[in-house]
């Protein structure tokens, strides 16, 4: 189900499941019960304001970055202006800890609102931007986002299985939302309509034509590793890469078979 404007990220529990959908460079609006470990974004799904929210909420935001270069890393304290210096062409001025000690309590009341759904991630950045004066805890969210982003910055760089983590994770939902627009070819994929109960209804239909494709796939390559000449054949690295989220073989616009030796019964059924 879609809520906001825009396709924020995509999320994982302990073991996979479906992506939950964000409101774009804001906050998560969570439309699941389900424990969340992890959340696997592109650069453009990542913000200070996200790190923050994602963090208070129990969950690591992870993005993909395709602008490091431009990345920036914030000092941890003030006063040391020629600490790590080979760091120095990347460093930031030092993270206002003072502001987000004075906002925690304001940071848990907007962090709980969202957790239990009693405001959306729109409704509170609106009044956090109102009159384009900067809400003090606005302030405090951005400050604890660059102070976790930095953090996530130094990890990005040191550790190689973390970005193959990510990267990994993104493919598995780019592969799903492909899958997705195969099904929803209709009208561009668009929605015709902006009820959210009928929004709802494509979108857990769409599911529901998802899990069916992934079921009969599923039983097409049992059947397949079945057979005597793929038994043992196939390697645990080799069974890693098989997905049931397939179409290739699949016509979605239904067989139509044309017999010219036939005539087609119009006189019949005008007779009827």
């Amino acid at each position: 189900m879609l809520f906001g404007h825009a396709l924020f990220g995509y999320s994982y529990g302990p073991a996979g499941g479906l992506p939950l959908y964000f409101i774009s460079a804001s906050p998560p609006a969570l439309c699941t019960e389900m424990d969340v470990e992890k959340q696997y974004v592109d650069t453009h799904g990542q913000s200070e304001v996200g790190f923050a929210f994602c963090h208070l909420l129990g969950f690591d935001l992870l993005p993909r970055l395709k602008n490091l270069r431009k990345q920036r890393l914030y000092r941890p304290n003030k006063g040391e202006p020629d600490r790590y210096a080979n760091l120095q062409p990347v460093l930031s001025r030092p993270i206002n800890w003072e502001i987000i000690e004075q906002q925690y309590d304001e940071l848990i009341k907007f962090t709980t609102a969202l957790r239990l759904g009693t405001a959306d991630a729109e409704s509170i950045l609106r009044r956090f931007t109102k009159n384009n004066v900067q809400h003090p805890t606005y302030k405090a969210l951005c400050e604890l986002g660059k102070a976790l982003k930095t953090t996530f910055l130094c990890e990005y760089l040191r550790l190689e299985p973390l970005r193959r983590e990510i990267h990994e994770g993104l493919n598995v939902i780019e592969n799903w939302n492909s899958a997705n627009s195969f099904i929803l070819y209709g009208k561009g994929g668009e929605f015709a309509s902006n009820k959210l109960e009928d929004q709802e209804v494509l979108m857990l239909s769409l599911h529901l034509l998802q899990v069916s494709l992934v079921y009969i796939n599923t039983l097409m390559i049992q059947q397949v590793l079945e057979e005597e000449g793929w038994k043992g054949r196939l390697t645990a690295i080799d069974l890693r890469a098989l997905s049931p989220l397939k179409w290739q073989h699949i016509n979605p616009y239904g067989t139509f078979t044309l017999n010219m030796l036939h005539r087609l019964p119009l006189q019949s059924a005008l007779a009827a």
